[in-house]
């Protein structure tokens, strides 16, 4: 089974590997660190690792930093002899990591799924329990970690539709590995369910509840001024502000349309447009000024940058980290991925604010929170672009239907939190049982 793994591995990847760079380049600041994909570290990195027990934390993209985070401050209270390890994928993330996390933590990024590179790295590396955050499962180092007796931890675990097919579908690779996980930290009873239908050995099965209810919080340290960066660009503080968070391809057209319907009604209305992936940031803005949309970029706003009242229509934030400052300031929220694309994105982060927060049809990987926020008055979900114009417009004129909404949501989070010292407990209590040095 692994010579078959490996052999297609290493055929798709070099298939493959053109893609896989233009994306790397597209998103930028791919250089740094570009050998830790393949296993290869400086001296550096060695240097902070020689003769230390590591546990290795793994958060594939901006999304898991965030948990990451989070879940190390918890750790590091209870682990105070150990070093850390976080890896990640993308150079988001990355930048994310750096900008979160202080130095004595070490960043890496995670290396590519090929034997050598893996053999490498994990050896570089030497943890003595491994913590993926959510479902990123790799088998050759899994493969690689469990051969070396190390504890693998999958924590805030959920599967889409479309995961657990896929896993089902090749479960006679998967389902070995699934069956030696240390633990598994589930968000709701349906996801421990399909976990434990795919190989994951029940006892070592955990409902703990979703992460991000904990991790959605805005730092203590405030790293931007959204209300002073507003009135640099003319929208005077009483304005409504409609934030449109982490829209996809073919949203931001439709938002940029429904604005232009809105504004006769609201003539001080600022669109705030924040696309998931920055690299689209271009596409995005070419589409809504298409429309005759008056549009500043984010990284266009400096010290010195001074707008006249009512100049710009829309803000389009082309930077990474910086949503939850805006949703602090929004009059309403417009929950991206779930009109004109599917899976939804995290409705947590904007129920943490207490704002009112709308989002489309498409909620698939956030299926159970975004059932709850409805359920409970805290969000609206609308079937269609023409429901979402509905719902804005009358969220726009309802100042005490906005407040209620914001307050339900709020109390939704509030009641969820928790998870982050449930997860904390599970991988302790195993890497107890398991007799490493690190706990």
């Amino acid at each position: 089974m692994r010579l078959i793994y490996n052999c297609l591995f290493t055929v798709l990847f070099w298939l493959t590997a053109p893609f896989y760079l233009f994306k790397m380049w597209r998103r930028g600041n791919w250089k740094a660190g570009f050998g830790e994909r393949f296993g290869s570290y400086d001296a550096k990195v060695k240097q902070a690792l020689t003769n230390r027990h590591t546990l290795w934390l793994h958060a594939v993209s901006v999304g898991e930093v965030n948990i990451c985070t989070h879940l190390i401050q918890a750790l590091e209270p209870r682990l105070p002899n150990v070093k850390l390890v976080v890896s990640t994928t993308t150079s988001t993330g990355m930048g994310e990591l750096k900008k979160r996390l202080p130095s004595y933590i070490q960043k890496i990024y995670y290396p590519i799924d090929r034997r050598p590179w893996v053999m490498k790295a994990l050896g570089t590396i030497h943890p003595e329990a491994v913590i993926l955050v959510e479902a990123e499962i790799w088998p050759n180092f899994l493969w690689r970690a469990l051969d070396q007796g190390v504890p693998v931890f999958l924590i805030n675990a959920r599967l889409s539709d479309r995961s657990y097919r896929g896993y089902r579908r090749w479960s006679f690779l998967f389902r070995p590995l699934f069956a030696q996980l240390s633990g598994v930290g589930c968000q709701t009873e349906a996801d421990a369910e399909r976990l434990i239908s795919l190989g994951c050995q029940r006892e070592r099965v955990q409902v703990l509840g979703s992460l991000k209810f904990d991790s959605a919080r805005l730092d203590e340290r405030r790293v931007l001024d959204v209300p002073s960066l507003l009135g640099q660009i003319g929208v005077d503080p009483s304005a409504p502000v409609l934030v449109c968070g982490s829209t996809h391809a073919g949203e931001e057209a439709v938002l940029g349309r429904i604005f232009q319907r809105l504004r006769p009604r609201f003539p001080s209305l600022l669109m705030v447009m924040v696309p998931r992936h920055s690299e689209r940031s271009k596409e995005a803005g070419h589409e809504l000024e298409a429309l005759g949309i008056k549009v500043v970029y984010r990284t266009e706003i400096t010290q010195k940058t001074l707008h006249p009242a009512g100049s710009v229509d829309c803000l389009l934030v082309n930077t990474t980290g910086e949503l939850k400052y805006f949703y602090e300031r929004a009059t309403v929220i417009f929950v991206g991925k779930s009109l004109a694309a599917h899976g939804g994105q995290n409705p947590i982060e904007p129920g943490a604010m207490g704002k009112a927060m709308v989002f489309g049809p498409n909620m698939e990987n956030f299926a159970a929170i975004a059932e709850a926020f409805v359920r409970e008055g805290g969000a609206l979900q609308v079937a269609n672009a023409a429901g979402l114009e509905d719902c804005l417009g009358e969220l726009l004129d309802a100042p005490a239907r906005r407040e209620a909404l914001g307050k339900k949501a709020l109390e939704v989070v509030e009641k969820n939190q928790g998870a982050m010292q449930r997860t904390v407990e599970m991988v302790l209590a195993q890497i107890n049982k398991k007799g490493t040095h690190i706990a």
